[in-house]
């Protein structure tokens, strides 16, 4: 049987070793994809899943309360991330707000890193939020930070960081407590394959980029669940 390379990018060639063409529907729904799951997004849809999914995560909230605690969540890991990475581009400082360079990635990052460091300290400083919300927000934090180091020497994939993030703090929590949660499993790992693929389709990764970010997803989440849940 015969097989096809993969060119330097991590994209499938053709037997004559140039690269496939990519169908434009497929180019179309990666790009989709990438937008919808973006990592400034992917946090907060776990958020929104603890809030008024889960049976008992947060029972005790009142509407607006729930309302408050998703707020924080978009702003911290949303809106200022947005708004820092336009402001950059704006200044010139980055040269695409898609920021496809290791260069363009660094001032961002950083940036970033300020707004999770500082949601992680507002929540775990707030008795009767969820620990499991305050491991999330650390799981997100370290991540960042594992993303900058991985930025000096090539350009891990943040969207596979992202959902990475979201399976094991899924799976996590799944193991922990007694509920039926097989169709959210399901949903999240169908979700982290679609963005993984999503990114080699679009030729924004290779495979090694993608595989690093989801295992540096899994390893920042499975270090703040030892910190807070243990």
């Amino acid at each position: 049987m015969q097989t096809l390379p993969i060119t330097d990018n991590g994209s499938i060639a053709s037997a004559n070793g140039e690269p496939e063409t990519t169908h434009p529907v497929l180019k179309f729904l990666a790009k989709l994809i990438s937008y919808l799951f973006h990592p400034c997004f992917v946090p907060v849809y776990v958020v929104l899943f603890l809030v008024y999914e889960h049976p008992n995560m947060f029972v005790g909230f009142s509407p607006k309360n729930k309302i408050l605690v998703v707020a924080q969540a978009f702003m911290m890991f949303s809106f200022f991330p947005i708004i820092t990475t336009l402001l950059l581009k704006a200044l010139k400082f980055i040269d695409s707000i898609q920021l496809p360079t290791q260069k363009d990635r660094i001032i961002p990052l950083i940036a970033n890193m300020t707004w999770y460091f500082w949601i992680w300290h507002v929540w775990r400083n707030l008795p009767d939020y969820p620990k499991e919300l305050v491991a999330l927000a650390l799981g997100i934090f370290a991540a960042s930070i594992i993303a900058m180091l991985a930025n000096i020497k090539f350009k891990i994939s943040l969207h596979a960081i992202g959902v990475g993030t979201m399976v094991t703090f899924l799976v996590t929590i799944a193991l922990q407590q007694s509920l039926h949660f097989a169709v959210y499993l399901s949903v999240a790992f169908i979700i982290a394959g679609l963005v993984c693929t999503a990114r080699l389709i679009s030729g924004s990764h290779n495979t090694f980029e993608v595989y690093t970010g989801f295992l540096a997803g899994v390893g920042a989440q499975l270090i703040a669940n030892v910190v807070v849940l243990n």
